[in-house]
């Protein structure tokens, strides 16, 4: 559709407007308006016959061009000349709608304010030299203030027949723009909401059959609505002109006064209308109404009056006060409307502004509370430690160990990047503080967190209270305050320690280039002086530590070498027999291997299918657990050679875990993305089952009794403490760490001191601080090319096991290709 601004008279179709007769339709070719074409224009009163002073009613009426697309909805334009087009809203009905409303009750005021509105839109077509055609009520919209908007009705067709006999189900849909009509105070009940092809509404069977009983047929009313509106010319084949425009007014200000209460009723009533018969109680209630009805449907076009002269008549004119007091009262409402829903924003958001400023003060009323705390800690570790004399800016301290009692200058407590301190510190700190201020918001986070869970109650059901009491007391200090400061203080502490990891050695074997060299398990001896490692290649290989360190070697060679008949998922040393090695392997079998005597000691062959992980309890070293594909955890006692217990799943078992200081308790991880605790004094059900994966749990390592972490791969590893469980069920992990890449492969996991060592799919080993969700650092693994030896980057590669050296900042890590490095945090 072509829109055309013209400045002579306001809106204007591309061509020319020559030749209008008195009623602004031109006498050699009268043309029907292209529905949604123009746009009324409030304030456009030259040609146009809109008599002066009627300024503020016309602003009420718009033209509403319907875009072809059902559903669009059309943004507000204004143009050079004041023409206003608004969208159509949810809450606008159908003027149809509005008219078939069985509840409707007639207001003298209100119908004769909706008339004027659709006199003033055809008068405005008229004057362009349109004629409008479909002066219909399916063509209109009404807001809910009764602002009567012009669509495009789509149930006729585009060439400009008003036949709607193949009016669709969809069409009927469009005449409505898809609009939900809402109840009015001046409307009754409206709340249909038609839907394409469909009139079905969205409530109980009985509820639309109610609605379908009292409702109009709206597909028969519209194909029975052209015919209404057809003036007698155009039902003799004559042509449509503004005289059948104001015939059709006629009807449609009949049918404003004019109420039924069913269909068959209205049918009756309109045919009779054709040969202006009108119902008696229509003559006795509205006879002024009803005599200009029957001026503007004389049967000869050119008995009817012009629209100048529908606009002068004294029956829209007579009552002009009461409709401009009308007007301006439906602009006042409008106007408290729309004030109303600002002062409701307003309010809303002085609301949530406000929260927010009480929830930052409290906030920093908590910050300021710990900023004394600590600073009271200072001061007592500075009093405590002799630093009992302050001169200017520095503050000093008494060296007992000079008999001349000379004073050690030391770093002050206001000015961390004093240049004047010394070197070690000088370069030590600027890596911390960029460190700090590069991961500030997730330190923030981790903070508050801490905070929250330090000074939340504890339940009297809580088990386990009493490693809870003994971790607060982990200063001089006593209360909950200071017991979680501490406990954050070293959480950071230890996070911002060190910066990265180094390669300490790497070990080379003669059997690198072989493709099948995936190590799968690593693990230290109870001392750090051998780890092992085994894999795919069927070897179990022990390594002396110092050697590896120590030995500048093309190859290194392991001590011992263990062969399996089949490949190697796991292995573990028995943390009191320095040199007993348990492994797993892919055809379910678990074996208890002499280091010292190199040969195989035990065969344990109870599992149906492959063995995923296998541990020796540190409390009671003669206890073995397995967990295996066939959905089982068994235990085992070296001493023995049957299982003494076994632990029945319904999905595979991927890993088992004791805790360092029990030998009844055990942890597991499983293919269903849980964790299962279990006491095995009781183990006919688990004593926690842990929630919070979403993919399968590959790893659980416990960092104390009563606090465990778990890998997954659904890419993240989750800090759990069993000491919170009140119930069988712990679905609120105390962390959650995310930065690696794991979705597919088992990676590895390693506990140490609080520090969390992982592997990732990205060939990186990463390594994490229990306190915080980031990680403090990692390491990527380079991949040699075996002929130019230069490093490339393998995106298929990936770290397939970690294990920390005890007692020590070094750990081991393996990737898929075999390379093992010793990696130091530095």
């Amino acid at each position: 559709m072509i829109m055309e601004n013209s400045s002579e008279s306001g809106w204007q179709r591309s061509g020319s407007s020559r030749g209008l007769n008195s009623s602004g339709v031109s006498s050699r070719n009268p043309r029907r308006i292209p529905t949604g074409t123009f746009r009324f224009s409030g304030d456009t009163d030259h040609d146009s016959g809109v008599i002066p002073g009627r300024r503020r009613l016309e602003k009420s009426a718009s033209v509403l061009p319907q875009s072809n697309r059902l559903g669009t909805k059309l943004g507000y334009f204004r143009e050079d000349d004041g023409a206003v087009i608004r969208p159509v809203e949810a809450k606008d009905v159908s003027l149809r709608q509005w008219l078939d409303n069985t509840e409707r009750v007639v207001d003298a005021l209100e119908c004769l304010h909706i008339f004027m509105q659709i006199v003033e839109i055809v008068n405005l077509a008229h004057s362009q030299g349109f004629v409008v055609h479909n002066v219909r009520p399916s063509c209109f919209v009404m807001s809910s203030f009764n602002r009567v908007s012009f669509i495009e009705s789509v149930s006729c067709s585009e060439s400009g027949s008003d036949s709607c006999e193949d009016v669709s189900d969809n069409n009927q849909t469009a005449d409505f723009m898809g609009l939900c009509s809402s109840s009015g105070p001046d409307r009754g009940k409206q709340s249909s909401c038609l839907q394409s092809g469909s009139e079905n509404l969205n409530t109980s069977n009985v509820e639309q059959a109610e609605e379908k009983k009292d409702r109009f047929p709206m597909k028969q009313i519209l194909q029975m609505e052209s015919n209404w509106y057809t003036s007698p010319e155009e039902a003799a084949g004559g042509q449509s002109s503004s005289a059948s425009d104001v015939y059709r007014l006629g009807v449609l200000l009949f049918e404003l006064y004019c109420t039924c209460n069913s269909p068959k009723e209205k049918n009756a009533t309109m045919s009779s209308l054709k040969h202006r018969v009108f119902p008696p109680q229509l003559l006795l209630k509205w006879p002024k109404e009803a005599l200009f009805c029957l001026w503007l449907l004389h049967p000869e076009p050119a008995s009817r009056p012009k629209m100048d002269e529908v606009l002068q008549s004294e029956f829209l004119n007579e009552p002009r006060d009461n409709l401009i007091e009308r007007e301006a009262a439906i602009e006042l409402k409008e106007k408290i409307e729309e004030q109303e829903l600002l002062l409701e924003f307003l309010l809303m958001l002085q609301q949530r502004k406000q929260e927010s400023a009480d929830s930052l003060r409290r906030t920093v009323s908590c910050i300021s509370s710990d900023l004394q705390e600590v600073t009271k800690l200072q001061m007592s570790n500075r009093e405590k430690g002799g630093l009992i004399s302050n001169h200017g800016d520095f503050t000093y301290t008494n060296d007992d160990s000079a008999s001349s009692g000379s004073r050690k200058r030391i770093r002050p407590m206001t000015q961390p990047h004093n240049p004047e301190t010394s070197g070690s510190f000088q370069d030590e700190q600027p890596s911390r503080s960029s460190r700090l201020m590069r991961n500030f918001k997730k330190l923030e986070s981790a903070y508050f967190l801490t905070r929250r869970r330090a000074f939340k109650p504890v339940s009297k059901t809580t088990p386990m209270s009493s490693v809870l009491t003994e971790r607060s007391s982990m200063s001089n200090f006593e209360g909950k305050q200071t017991g979680w400061i501490n406990s954050f203080l070293d959480g950071l502490s230890k996070y911002l320690t060190f910066r990265k990891l180094k390669v300490k050695a790497d070990l080379k074997q003669g059997d690198l280039l072989n493709s099948s060299n995936l190590v799968c398990s690593l693990g230290f001896d109870r001392d750090g002086e051998f780890f092992a490692t085994a894999g795919v290649n069927k070897k179990i290989k022990v390594f002396e530590y110092e050697s590896i360190l120590n030995e500048n070697r093309d190859i290194h060679y392991p001590v011992v070498e263990l062969s399996s008949r089949s490949k190697l998922s796991s292995i573990c040393w028995n943390g009191y027999i320095k040199s007993q090695i348990a492994s797993s392997n892919f055809e379910g079998v678990v074996q208890i291997w002499d280091v010292t005597r190199n040969q195989l000691f035990m065969e344990l062959k109870e599992h149906e299918r492959r063995v995923w992980s296998v541990d020796f309890s540190t409390a009671n070293p003669t206890m073995l657990a397995s967990g295996s594909d066939d959905g089982s955890v068994k235990l085992w006692n070296i001493n023995q050679g049957a299982s003494v217990g076994t632990i029945k799943t319904k999905a595979n078992v991927c890993c088992v875990k004791f805790p360092e200081d029990s030998g009844s308790t055990l942890a597991f991880g499983s293919a269903d993305h849980r964790i299962y605790y279990y006491d095995l004094r009781n183990p006919s059900m688990p004593v926690s089952t842990l929630i919070g994966h979403s993919k399968t749990v590959s790893y659980v390592k416990f960092v104390d009794s009563t606090t465990l972490v778990s890998s997954s791969t659904d890419n993240t590893l989750k800090l759990w403490d069993l000491s919170e469980s009140t119930s069988q069920v712990l679905d609120s992990p105390v962390q959650s760490f995310t930065g690696h890449m794991n979705v597919k492969n088992f990676v590895g996991l390693s506990v140490s001191d609080g520090y969390i060592a992982t592997g990732s799919e990205t060939n990186e080993v990463f390594v994490y601080h229990k306190a915080f969700p980031m990680p403090a650092f990692s390491y990527k693994f380079n991949t040699t090319d075996p002929i130019s030896g230069d490093e490339v980057d393998d995106y298929e590669q990936f770290i397939s096991s970690v294990c920390w050296r005890s007692q020590s900042s070094t750990l081991v890590a393996a990737n898929s290709m075999g390379n093992i490095k010793l990696l130091e945090m530095v």
